[in-house]
């Protein structure tokens, strides 16, 4: 059977699905009509494989405990390795029912309260959550935006910041949530060095490694033998394909005494299993999905190619961040001067668009939004035209 779900173009109605993305607006004081392009998840469906999976359960009716047999990790470390040259084993495994989840057993694990954990501004916001909710300190070496609007590493600050801080933890993003980057060898091997000198442990979130529209995803624990003993690198098949409410995780930790310090967090906070649905298709996905993925970033990066085009046409104050990896564009609105707020109350009340305000991410996101562009062109484009639209009369 060939893949069926390669269509990208038509507009599937979310709403009434439990959505978080289309069914929360009024209870999250949206306006109810508003147009999400936020959260960071896909409005196309599934890889029909997947699809077959689930029913496949669903027919057999019994949503027992459930655990992965051999073929799932067969499955997933054969798409690791075709995908990322990257040998992994069994035993480094540990799944969890999301990235987020991980970096907050991470959090418990290897540091005490008080103790610093160093993030890179702007960045997915839930890093700096699972810090403070669970009573350490942020450290922040914010990432130096070029003047070509491309982020670049301080890694003189980054070495500055461990020391002066007495860091433990670093939460790396990787590639980076919101600006797009896609790290090279070369800067994974800088950060990996100063960690290893000063004994900082690295979690490394690549849940969107699949997202690479320049250059290549780098494991960082697959640059050198030595990474393995301060890494643990989070993978999950949710952005990959979709799947993100079935809640699967994939974490690796080389270093025994690591997972094991890992693990006793997990059980400590009374999770076990994943969950049937969240197997089966996580397993279907790799062993079946790469038609679907090839497909689906063929369609993001003509989405991310329409945005520039739209935006140096109709808004060429508005900059795009170049789209290296992840299907989030980071846009820069500073020099329409908007203060405070102002910004994100245009983009609700007058375009009526629910994006994710760059302050979210840090201080150093203020005046810029992240937009989610995984989406049918035909609701891009709608969402960008009520942007310029907007912007045009806050002009006048």
């Amino acid at each position: 059977m060939g893949e069926k779900n390669l269509d990208f173009d038509t507009v599937v109605d979310r709403r009434n699905t439990y959505s978080l993305k289309y069914d929360f607006a009024e209870k999250r004081g949206k306006p109810k009509d508003v147009l999400p392009l936020w959260v960071a998840d896909m409005d196309f469906k599934v890889s029909s494989y997947i699809i077959e999976a689930l029913d496949t359960i669903n027919n057999h009716g019994i949503y027992g405990y459930s655990e992965g047999k051999e073929e799932y990790f067969d499955a997933l470390s054969s798409w690791l390795k075709r995908h990322y040259d990257w040998d992994v084993s069994e035993e480094w495994l540990i799944k969890t029912p999301g990235v987020v989840f991980a970096l907050a057993m991470a959090v418990q694990a290897f540091t005490e309260e008080g103790d610093a954990v160093l993030i890179q501004q702007p960045v997915y916001y839930p890093f700096s959550e699972v810090i403070e909710d669970n009573d350490r300190r942020i450290v922040r070496n914010d990432l130096v935006q070029g003047p070509d609007g491309r982020y670049h590493i301080d890694f003189e600050d980054f070495e500055k910041k461990i020391v002066e801080e007495n860091v433990k933890l670093f939460l790396l993003c990787n590639p980076h949530n919101p600006v797009g980057r896609v790290w090279t060898g070369e800067e994974l091997t800088r950060l990996g060095d100063i960690c290893l000198k000063h004994k900082v442990i690295v979690v490394s979130d690549e849940i969107h490694s699949a997202f690479v529209f320049k250059g290549k995803h780098t494991v960082f624990t697959g640059i050198k033998e030595e990474y393995k003993e301060i890494g643990i690198v989070c993978t999950s098949p949710s952005k990959t394909f979709n799947i993100a409410g079935l809640q699967t995780s994939n974490i690796f930790i080389a270093n025994e005494e690591l997972r094991k310090k890992f693990r006793r967090r997990v059980n400590a906070a009374g999770y076990s299993q994943l969950n049937l649905a969240g197997l089966a298709a996580c397993e279907a996905a790799y062993r079946h999905g790469d038609e679907w993925l090839d497909a689906v970033l063929k369609y993001i990066k003509e989405n991310a190619d329409y945005t520039k085009a739209f935006l140096q046409e109709k808004l060429p104050k508005v900059k795009m961040t170049e789209l290296e990896g992840t299907y989030l564009v980071w846009l820069d609105f500073r020099e329409y001067g908007l203060q405070g707020g102002e910004l994100d109350k245009l983009i609700i009340n007058k375009a009526g668009l629910w994006l994710d305000s760059g302050s979210m991410f840090g201080k150093v996101g203020d005046g810029f939004q992240r937009i989610n562009i995984a989406c049918p062109r035909k609701v891009l484009a709608e969402a960008l035209q009520k942007l310029a639209s907007a912007l045009e009369s806050e002009i006048k």
